[in-house]
């Protein structure tokens, strides 16, 4: 496809952001994004806040701050009670209006496969808009939530998961990314994006190629959601998570030294996960204490900017 060419086009497709920015006025920005997908929980009211929170995250990943958003809805009208569309639909806007935002509307179609999610508007101010290309060396990265959830959802649709990691990555993946983006926003971040289904290791890599930097990841300090290595000894992870370990294998270095299941969690394609953010060295002690303060209290340092590069992720035990 073309390039956009419009001058008021701050962030469009070239860098694979979060979101596309348009810049409305010098003070206002609108931020644009949209995400839906099929059922990953059994609840459906749980499976509405989940893909609620996952597309509202976008909005927070480039700094702003979401206004309304737009129901999409694929369901089977015909064949299941519309008591579970209800549940769905009534689990958005829960999140819809934690985030301060209003739902304005939306479409829906019959479809033989239940999907759902939102598009949403935010805003920002132009000159404070975070996106994935401004990671510098010497900065350090947070990651503000858990890996695991799709290994974790994989054991949950096999029936193999415990009652209680199924309810803590039910609330891991419906837990908005608001609050980490608030207490960032007085910080400087240098570059910000929210893993997702690329996994930990596609999005960082997505940011640290668009930064032209290399990532140094402290394997063994990245947050993991309890249980999640056991499942994926027992070979539970899904096939896209597979498929960002190839797709990452030739910008990882050390990757031989790595225990293998790790390497499986790290690339495990996750839903509504937390934010990656890069600040500079003399503000991430700050910043994460803050995090935890505030109840982000998964929030770690996972790893460092440690040079100028074409995008390389280095594994460091």
């Amino acid at each position: 496809m073309p390039p956009e060419t419009d001058p008021n086009l701050i962030v469009g497709r070239e860098n694979s952001e979060d979101a596309g920015v348009y810049r409305l006025t010098d003070e206002i920005a609108l931020i644009q994004t949209v995400d839906f997908f099929t059922p990953i929980v059994n609840d459906p009211r749980d499976f509405g806040r989940i893909a609620a929170a996952n597309a509202l995250s976008d909005v927070y990943a480039m700094g702003g701050r979401p206004v309304t958003a737009m129901n999409i809805v694929c369901f089977p009208v015909r064949q299941m009670d519309k008591d579970i569309l209800k549940q769905i639909l009534l689990g958005g806007i829960e999140k819809v209006h934690e985030a301060g935002a209003a739902l304005a509307g939306g479409h829906s179609i019959e479809d033989p496969e239940v999907k759902y999610g939102l598009s949403v508007t935010g805003v920002a101010h132009p000159d404070r808009i975070l996106t994935n290309s401004g990671a510098r060396s010497g900065d350090v990265l947070l990651l503000t939530k858990p890996l695991g959830t799709g290994i974790i959802s994989t054991a949950v649709k096999g029936g193999l998961a415990s009652a209680e990691v199924e309810k803590l990555a039910t609330e891991v993946m419906a837990a908005l990314n608001r609050k980490p983006a608030e207490i960032m926003a007085s910080h400087t971040v240098h570059a910000c994006t929210d893993i997702t289904g690329f996994g930990f290791l596609g999005h960082g890599l997505e940011m640290a190629a668009a930064s032209k930097v290399t990532f140094s990841i402290y394997v063994h300090d990245v947050p993991l959601i309890p249980e999640v290595y056991d499942y994926a000894a027992m070979g539970l992870v899904p096939a896209g998570s597979y498929s960002n370990r190839s797709f990452c294998a030739a910008a990882l270095r050390n990757a031989d030294r790595i225990d293998p299941l790790m390497l499986d969690i790290l690339s495990d394609a996750q839903t509504s996960g937390g934010l990656l953010i890069a600040v500079p060295e003399s503000e991430a002690e700050i910043l994460l204490s803050r995090l935890l303060a505030g109840g982000v209290e998964a929030a770690a340092i996972v790893g460092r900017v440690t040079g100028r590069s074409e995008g390389i992720i280095e594994l460091v035990e």
